[in-house]
């Protein structure tokens, strides 16, 4: 089988290996096998990844000599919850689990999630492996150790920081995933080129259709140099005390979004991320920092592939302007009673913004809806132009 290519993050004691490759799961047990610290582990996935891809690990975990049980929680984003991360603790103490023994979170970044909150709160610590399906996961929840669920509140808002053992992400499952997911992963892959790497940015222009059709070798690639932005941030900011925090561009418009249409199938959390990406280097262009190009230029190529870049792009609902600031007010990154904001002098230069007032933030969303609602208008009255001249 082909030799996974290996990226290090580099933690000192907590350091561990992401491996990339298309062989990854059919060899997850000889890779794992030396960081165990006993022959059993338990896998934890959701309903849809065990039909799809459970039966395969089980192999490579027998094929290892290790001894294995497994859990299924429902899929989706609404199983980060405090029930449901209450059930899965409940089960694994049921299982008898040892502090010897190792969780494999089998799933895209809602089961990285919840099952590294387990994993980080069951017997005051566990070991656990990230085995990521999405290509979000893959580029971005797998790497660094966030995990958390969701509250009432707001995203992610109860967790803990517990780095993996290691990420096995095998790039050749991607290739099963429906269109709409692709592009939600795709959104983190092109937050890396904007926030620190023009270069690319300009190479996703070029390739993005391309890895989102599926192409193995574009695919491994954007994975890996995703990953390999993604792991040297962290490596100088393990708990986001200051440039991790650049990671989370687009994300504090996006988790308002989020928030507002109920973390469901509305609104994928890539999709929130893409609009909030536009409205976050909207916001640099009305306070001058960044050039009107450059957010043309990332409007053009998200919706290019099949993003959305506004509210004209999404669901038709009521949005409320102060629902969505009350939002943004319960992000993480409040300080002080003030939002910090990712903002941008360009695409590659990302920085955090402290002095951002609400009076900003709300003449940006009004804009915004102006103009989907400007859009709407339009396209309604060319459809009834149509209909005219149809029937003439």
């Amino acid at each position: 089988m082909t030799k996974p290519r290996s990226l290090s993050v580099s933690l000192g004691e907590r350091s561990y290996d992401i491996l990339i490759g298309t062989t990854v799961l059919a060899q997850a047990g000889k890779l794992m096998r030396p960081l165990l610290k006993s022959d059993r582990v338990i896998i934890i996935t959701d309903a849809n990844l065990a039909e799809r891809h459970l039966a395969r690990l089980q192999r490579a975990l027998d094929d290892a000599g290790i001894r294995h049980e497994h859990i299924v929680v429902p899929p989706g984003d609404g199983s980060k919850t405090l029930d449901q991360l209450g059930r899965l603790i409940s089960r694994l103490l049921d299982l008898k689990v040892e502090r010897s023994t190792t969780l494999l979170a089998l799933g895209g970044g809602v089961i990285g999630d919840l099952a590294g909150f387990a994993a980080a709160v069951t017997l005051r610590g566990l070991d656990f492996v990230q085995i990521p399906t999405s290509l979000l996961a893959q580029v971005d929840s797998s790497v660094g150790g966030k995990t958390g669920i969701n509250t009432a509140q707001g995203k992610n808002l109860i967790g803990a920081f517990h780095q993996p053992r290691l990420v096995l992400a095998d790039t050749s499952i991607l290739t099963t995933l429906p269109r709409r997911e692709m592009l939600a992963g795709y959104a983190e892959v092109v937050k890396y080129g904007l926030i620190r790497d023009a270069g690319f940015f300009h190479w996703l222009e070029a390739h993005g259709a391309d890895l989102i059709d599926g192409e193995r070798a574009e695919l491994e690639h954007a994975v890996l140099e995703s990953c390999r932005a993604k792991a040297e941030i962290v490596a100088a900011d393990e708990r986001e005390c200051g440039q991790r925090a650049l990671l989370n561009l687009g994300h504090t418009f996006g988790h308002a979004l989020e928030a507002e249409t109920g973390y469901g199938d509305e609104l994928l959390h890539g999709e929130g991320v893409a609009v909030g990406m536009v409205m976050a280097f909207d916001l640099s262009v009305q306070r001058g920092h960044c050039a009107p190009e450059d957010a043309d230029r990332l409007r053009r190529h998200l919706a290019a592939v099949g993003l959305p870049t506004g509210f004209a792009d999404l669901a038709p609902r009521h949005w409320d302007v102060e629902r969505l600031i009350a939002h943004m007010g319960r992000d993480k990154k409040v300080s002080g009673g003030r939002i910090t904001f990712v903002l941008v002098r360009g695409i590659g230069g990302a920085y955090l913004e402290t002095e951002v007032e609400l009076d900003e933030v709300r003449a940006l969303f009004t804009t915004a809806l102006n103009d989907a609602d400007q859009f709407a208008l339009e396209n309604e009255t060319s459809r009834m132009t149509t209909r005219a001249t149809l029937g003439s």
